[in-house]
């Protein structure tokens, strides 16, 4: 049964027992996204007030420009945001010469 079925299901269900019709798929996702965002921008000000910088703002901008490249996220680092221990074993194997 797909999930449109079993919301036409529930609706039908709620009507002959004179309930509320259930929330529409979907319309808590709306919400939780909202309030992602809303805990996402609370903590990048209050990072700012703090004195802090997001690794992925202006300051990361310019370590681009000023290294000429990426500044090396994609290729061992883990993204931690803190900066502890984000950096993974970068050494090569030896060669077996």
């Amino acid at each position: 049964m797909s999930i449109t079925q079993q919301y036409a299901l529930d609706l039908y269900r709620a009507a002959r027992r004179g309930e509320t019709a259930p929330p529409a798929p979907g319309a808590a996702e709306a919400r939780a996204l909202h309030a992602f965002r809303e805990v996402r921008r609370f903590r990048a000000a209050v990072e700012r007030a703090l004195g802090r910088t997001d690794p992925t703002g202006p300051e990361r901008a310019r370590a681009v420009e000023r290294t000429g490249g990426d500044t090396g996220d994609a290729a061992g680092r883990t993204g931690r945001p803190d900066g502890r221990g984000d950096t993974v074993g970068t050494t090569r194997p030896r060669s077996s010469s």
